[in-house]
């Protein structure tokens, strides 16, 4: 079979499987897998690698044996029921190059049901689109990744290298699931997470911070509200104060060469805002739980330090702070940013894969949030592609994928395995 029979038996397979790939896309939705309940998902993906042969491997995680490794964030939710799962494929002889496919199964809060137009837990299809939380991210990429495996195998066709396929959490918060597969000791040639990029390809994306800010006042009943002191309000005064940080920080941002074309690529998000107990009294306090973006190359301890500076700062302008300062705790990512860099063989090959589908070179560009690709570069050097379909309103209402784009991609992701791993026939 010669390389164009090949190509086209794998694009003619994930055709014929993708009413089929959607359906398995529609059940995973509809899981409502948020943090600390990703366990039915896990429990699906590994049932639907053994249906397939693959070697599963399913374990908890140890938040212990995480703490001291690069990029680790604390944890501070149950933990008890956290688990990640690699399915394994393994030739009969290596003759690729080894490859770790993964994608992330937790999603984030639906927010107000009543504020969908379908419920997120119930997927929809209309219009070319498939509706639900995590439809776009990531759940949807990571069954291409699996449907594109199942292509090659269609076709008539085996890998001829090692290929790990990861389903991991905590993604949306820590990015402990994909450190823990590092520290079980998975590697390979090269990564590929299928993260809903609009067709392009992430040449560089932000690291995270979050910060919770707990600010104390002073309760008094309100009708003499002037000699107490309003936490919330003063929750407020910090806030401003870190705008201001983000604006130099944005400024600082201007000279990177990725995201020197991005306009505003730091953004600081005040997220979750809890206070006070009573509408007639002053609150006596207020937490407030804030990310932040730092581009790659900041040292997360830097930016740590100029936070608290930002916040003490503040709190010495401010007529009751200045004297009960607030406390800052770190409570969840602690993620450096990532540029992919040596990575000219599976980009080259990537390459090859995107312009049988698409036609051209590889869009790339800089991101604004953060992806699990950053353990792999910036722990054990091992590029880490990140690449998916289209859609829109992640962590939003009514978020979907685009189908068509869905297909297109993992048509992509098919042809790239054949081509890193290389491929012959059963």
């Amino acid at each position: 079979m010669n390389a164009i029979d090949t190509k086209q038996k794998i694009l003619d397979a994930v055709d014929a499987n993708f009413d089929a790939q959607l359906a398995t896309t529609s059940d995973f939705v509809a899981i409502p897998s948020t943090r600390g309940a990703e366990g039915p998902c896990q429990d699906m993906i590994g049932d639907l690698l053994r249906q397939r042969g693959y070697e599963v491997d399913d374990w908890h995680i140890d938040v212990d044996d995480l703490r001291d490794l690069r990029g680790f964030g604390p944890i501070e939710h149950d933990f008890s029921r956290a688990r990640t799962v690699v399915g394994t494929y393994r030739p009969a002889s290596n003759k690729g190059k080894s490859l770790i496919l993964q994608g992330h199964c937790d999603v984030v809060p639906t927010g107000p049901l009543e504020m969908w137009d379908t419920p997120p837990f119930s997927p929809v299809i209309k219009d070319g689109r498939m509706y639900g939380r995590g439809a776009c991210d990531m759940k949807s990429g990571t069954i291409s990744a699996l449907y594109a495996l199942d292509a090659i195998r269609a076709a008539g066709l085996k890998p001829t290298a090692r290929i790990h396929f990861q389903s991991v959490i905590e993604e949306e918060s820590t990015g402990v699931g994909a450190l823990s597969t590092l520290q079980r000791g998975y590697r390979a040639d090269a990564c590929f997470i299928p993260e809903p990029m609009s067709g392009r390809l992430v040449r560089s994306q932000v690291g995270v911070i979050w910060f919770r800010l707990k600010v104390r006042g002073l309760p008094v009943h309100v009708f003499e509200a002037g000699s107490g002191s309003n936490a919330i309000m003063a929750a407020y005064h910090l806030i401003h104060a870190l705008e201001k940080l983000e604006a130099e920080w944005n400024e600082r941002a201007s000279s990177d060469r990725h995201f020197k074309a991005v306009t505003h690529p730091i953004n600081f998000n005040p997220g979750i805002i809890k206070g006070g107990d009573w509408a007639s009294s002053v609150p006596a306090w207020c937490d407030v739980d804030c990310r932040i973006a730092i581009l790659p190359g900041w040292s997360v301890a830097d930016c740590q330090a100029e936070i608290l500076a930002c916040v003490l700062a503040a709190a010495r302008d401010h007529r009751f702070l200045s004297n009960n300062p607030p406390d800052v705790e770190w409570s969840g990512f602690l993620s450096e940013g990532y540029e992919l860099k040596d990575s000219a063989e599976p980009e080259a090959a990537f390459g090859k894969a995107y312009d049988a589908v698409y036609g051209g070179a590889v869009p790339e560009g800089a991101f604004t949030a953060l992806t699990d690709t950053r353990f792999y570069g910036l722990n054990h050097n091992i590029p880490s592609l990140c690449f998916g379909a289209s859609g829109a309103a992640m962590h939003g209402f009514n978020e979907y994928v685009d189908l068509d784009s869905l297909r297109q991609s993992t048509k992509a992701i098919a042809l790239f395995i054949a081509e890193w791993c290389g491929v012959e026939e059963v």
